[in-house]
């Protein structure tokens, strides 16, 4: 992604070169689901519950209505932008270049919260294992092991991500087996014991459960990737806003199925030993210790993943900005020649990994990057209603009713951020918009190009 902030990048094709049209639609669903990945709520689960009283199931299925009109802006932007498939350069080209700069500085800090996040989870699940090395030991260890792994340029492959992602998939049925047998078990509930993950009248707030989606949204971070292979699926125009759209779906469905059975194995008056690990804990009460390990072990490994690849991508993000100064060039627009890669930038996100592990929760970090992540998702609607339907020559009623549907519901989660995010997101936004204006002159330069390839 850190690429689109220029015109070129280092080992880029040579002219004339290109290529190759070779990934089909069901390509596209499955890298999707790889990237979202097929355990995505679990990690969340427990923030998410403990702020909408247990309602996790409802909060699931209202961000995936967002996720899913946003989807549909995000193929539709791809269809103008074949070999772009970014959101700063949607906004940038289709509003104003100076709207484009803060969608991309809210996108940096998604980069640089993810590796942060996955810190903290890390670090937590770690401890089940060991819970005699302290809580600090292990952040340091994390934060250094994903800064040591990406300076020696390691890379996961696709393969590796396919098996992992086909494992996470046989942890998931053997769990939901386990919860089946588990619910059979129990003595006869009451009538509305099924039907509580979705509304209990005796916990139900919708000032909650809205708090609680703009938390769950997390689940879905990641559907956007999608847009970036572009260059390289089969009738572009078509498939990237099926893929997009039905990886969102797909996400939904079977993230709901994972926290309904959840919520029918942990009632919501039992508090959980540790929030943020509250899956692993639900794993063990439906399965015993075997169950807990598994899980636990899974999920580990999976964020150590994510993580991983979150601290590369958030340094090339970062070189990005700094190659084509928009942040300062000389530290964040260096190259390491022996492995050709933003050093500085690896080491730098890894500082601000374990800095942010000792300063802040998993909750408000996850918020955070969803404080970002919707300014994006708003900027995508917005340009996306702006090139079909004010600039649109058929001006179709979808064209509007869709990116703004996307666009308001975006924000209507947006505001039901915790107002400690909405602190710490402004401030992040604010300290951004000043350097740019400051760097631009108000705006009166580009600070970020937004040149776009040919199809």
């Amino acid at each position: 992604m850190a690429d689109q902030f220029s015109e070129s990048s280092p080992g880029a094709a040579q002219p004339g070169a290109h290529l190759r049209r070779q990934l089909t639609l069901w390509h596209l669903i499955v890298y999707g689901l790889i990237v979202v990945q097929p355990t995505a709520p679990m990690p969340v689960y427990g923030v998410v519950s403990e702020a909408a009283n247990g309602h996790v199931v409802t909060t699931i299925l209202i961000a995936m209505v967002a996720m899913l009109f946003t989807a549909v802006s995000y193929g539709r932007m791809a269809r103008a932008y074949p070999s772009a498939g970014s959101a700063y350069t949607y906004v940038g080209r289709e509003l104003h270049p100076a709207l484009g700069y803060v969608t991309g500085w809210s996108m940096a800090m998604d980069y640089m919260l993810n590796p942060l996040i996955c810190t903290i989870w890390c670090s937590k699940a770690a401890g089940n294992f060991a819970p005699q090395v302290p809580y600090a030991a292990w952040a340091v260890i994390f934060a250094v092991l994903f800064s040591a792994l990406n300076l020696r340029g390691v890379k996961t492959s696709a393969r590796i991500n396919e098996l992992l992602a086909g494992a996470m998939g046989i942890v998931v049925v053997v769990l939901f087996w386990c919860v089946g047998r588990y619910v059979w078990a129990l003595p006869a509930q009451g009538p509305g014991f099924f039907a509580h993950p979705f509304y209990d009248p005796a916990t139900f707030s919708a000032k909650a459960v809205f708090t609680g989606t703009s938390i769950a949204a997390l689940t879905y971070i990641g559907f956007d990737g999608i847009s970036t292979l572009s260059e390289e699926v089969e009738n572009p125009r078509r498939n990237i806003m099926l893929a997009t759209v039905l990886t969102c779906l797909i996400t939904g469905v079977l993230a709901s199925l994972e926290v309904y059975a959840a919520q029918l194995v942990w009632p919501v008056s039992l508090k959980f030993p540790d929030v943020d690990t509250a899956y692993v804990y639900v794993a063990g009460r439906a399965g015993g210790p075997w169950l807990f390990n598994l899980v636990n072990a899974t999920l580990l490994v999976a964020t150590i993943g994510s993580g991983m690849a979150s601290q590369m991508g958030a340094a090339r993000l970062l070189y990005g900005m700094g190659r084509d100064d928009a942040l300062p060039r000389r530290f964040f627009g260096a190259i390491e020649p022996r492995h050709g890669i933003p050093a500085n930038n690896v080491m730098f996100v890894g500082a601000v990994s374990l800095a942010g592990a000792f300063a802040m929760s998993y909750e408000l970090g996850a918020e955070m990057l969803n404080f970002g992540a919707f300014i994006a998702f708003m900027g995508v609607n917005a340009a996306a209603f702006a090139r079909y339907f004010v600039r649109g020559s058929e001006k179709r009623w979808t064209d509007a009713a869709v990116p703004l549907l996307g666009f308001g519901i975006c924000l209507f989660i947006w505001l039901n951020l915790r107002w400690q995010a909405k602190v710490a997101g402004a401030a992040w936004m604010v300290f951004g918009i000043v350097y740019g204006a400051w760097k631009t002159r108000g705006f009166r330069a580009d600070l970020v190009r937004f040149d776009v390839p040919n199809e």
